[in-house]
């Protein structure tokens, strides 16, 4: 049985034959299959690699081949070989979907300016923070 954000046989099947194999030297990588059922189960749900579930293998060895296939291009492969094949057989989807930022709103910090204008000096204040204040100012009044 095929647990939610696992690979299925026929992905599996698909994909196997492009994975690295075990090194001539040194011990013998886990199970690829459960390496990479945890690091899906990782990216679908956004959890913390410490919380990935024990089934999948320890965390650590789990995040390291992540970091492994993604540097040696493992993964990029991968992608490649999946898109071109489905590609092929008309099973991919190229339409794009766009964003317009008229529909993204931003709160009122996110401009980040203050209000009342630049920091200014006052007794009692931090001189430091008046002279980078004054300094900003500067800076903006000459561009």
């Amino acid at each position: 049985m095929v647990r939610r954000h696992e690979l299925t046989d026929d992905a599996w099947a698909r994909i196997e034959p492009l994975l690295p194999a075990n090194p001539e030297r040194g011990g013998r990588w886990r199970d690829h299959r459960q390496v990479l059922n945890g690091i899906v189960w990782k990216i679908r749900t956004g959890a913390d690699w410490r919380d990935v579930p024990e089934r999948y293998g320890p965390w650590q060895t789990i995040y390291q081949r992540f970091r492994r296939w993604s540097a040696d291009g493992t993964f990029a492969r991968l992608l490649e070989y999946v898109q071109v094949h489905d590609d092929a057989i008309g099973q991919v989807d190229w339409s794009v979907i766009c964003v317009d930022s008229t529909i993204v709103r931003a709160r009122q910090h996110a401009a980040g300016a203050r209000k009342g204008g630049p920091i200014t000096a006052h007794r009692g204040s931090n001189p430091v923070r008046s002279i980078r204040a004054d300094r900003r100012s500067g800076a903006r009044a000459a561009d």
